[in-house]
């Protein structure tokens, strides 16, 4: 495989920002079809984004016919059995769900007044040269794409970070694909586990997966995450994700073909805020107290006298116990000192020194 033996961790540069597991967790909120053919509500689903801290918002740049073509029978429709669009011809599909190539330019310019990095999946070379126009500075590789090679090496020659997801892939697409966009001079890329079912399941997202990506291939690892809600994709941060992907709704209620396993704003708001905090507490490799713990420290327990005695009294569990705080022998010694007698008179509430005993 082709895997690299160069230093680790990797990082990419996206736009103004630095992606990888030395930097806070990249969000990236997909639109994909949830505008519901609205362009205001295209446009309300970024100001949503944007509020919520979220760096980058993904579109999906295809029509219906590139890419698939106006067909039916079996092969064409989706199976019965799917949860979530059972039955559906894909060419019908992808009419209702595509984002129109004319309102690209808008989303991007109201994306970039907020701050944040538009960015899209291409699916075919036209679709790259609209994005290029559209100075994107990063492409997205949809799963069931990542083994179209003209599509990878057209994605690879524009010198731009390549995301990669891998729902429905195995070890060998991923080692081609990477390959490919390697073989091209593109080196900055990044790998996400995905589980290509919709809603997925926790159970089917195989997190310890993601290390493994990352290390195998030396590569900036992430989740596209399909499951609902926002606990797998923090849990992922544990795990070296660096970009977290996750489909974003005004809301669900609203319906639309992805609004299912879609995040509210409130709740990508959750995410953005959560997967920073996760990143924050992994920390180091640390076994001791830290500088916030000095008070707690200062209120562990040591040997203290708990009546007033006088020289000569016998220490006893009665004149003698561990209590808060410190000050005192450490509670080791108990059993030392228990038997001895006191050479002073002592008071109650003194620290249990050697001297007194």
């Amino acid at each position: 495989m082709s895997s690299s033996l160069h230093g680790s961790p990797k990082s990419l540069q996206i736009g103004d920002l630095q992606v990888g597991e030395n930097h806070r967790p990249f969000v990236a909120a997909e639109m994909s079809g949830n505008h519901n053919g609205d362009l205001g509500r295209a446009l309300a689903i970024v100001d949503a984004i944007a509020e919520t801290g979220a760096p980058a918002i993904k579109l999906q740049t295809y029509t219906a016919d590139t890419i698939t073509i106006d067909a039916d029978g079996p092969a064409f429709s989706i199976t019965d059995s799917h949860g979530l669009w059972g039955g559906r011809n894909l060419y019908s599909l992808y009419q209702e769900a595509h984002t129109p190539w004319d309102w690209h330019e808008a989303i991007f310019a109201r994306a970039r007044e907020h701050g944040m990095i538009p960015f899209s999946s291409p699916f075919d070379a036209t679709a790259v040269q609209l994005l290029e126009d559209l100075d994107a500075q990063v492409y997205k590789i949809a799963s069931l794409e990542i083994g179209d090679i003209p599509l990878l090496r057209t994605v690879a020659r524009t010198g731009k970070p390549v995301i990669l997801s891998t729902g429905a892939a195995n070890a060998s697409d991923v080692d081609l694909a990477v390959a490919t966009i390697r073989a091209e001079g593109n080196d900055q890329i990044a790998v996400l586990g995905c589980t290509s079912s919709y809603p997925a399941t926790a159970e089917s997202t195989n997190l310890r997966t993601l290390p493994v990506l990352r290390d195998t291939w030396n590569v900036v690892s992430g989740l596209s995450d399909h499951t609902k809600g926002i606990g797998v994709s923090v849990a992922a941060v544990a795990f070296g994700a660096a970009i977290l992907e996750k489909h974003v709704t005004l809301r669900r209620a609203d319906g639309g073909v992805d609004s299912d396993f879609s995040l509210e704003p409130e709740e990508l708001k959750a995410l953005v805020d959560e997967s920073h905090n996760a990143w924050l507490a992994l920390g180091e490799v640390h076994v001791g107290p830290v500088a916030s713990e000095a008070e707690s420290q200062r209120l562990r327990r040591s040997l203290f006298v708990v009546e007033d005695v006088r020289a000569g009294d016998v220490v006893t569990e009665a004149n003698v116990r561990s209590i808060r705080p410190t000050g005192g022998l450490e509670p080791r010694y108990m059993d030392i000192v228990l038997g001895r007698t006191f050479t002073q008179d002592v008071g109650r509430g003194t620290p249990l020194s050697w001297n007194l005993v």
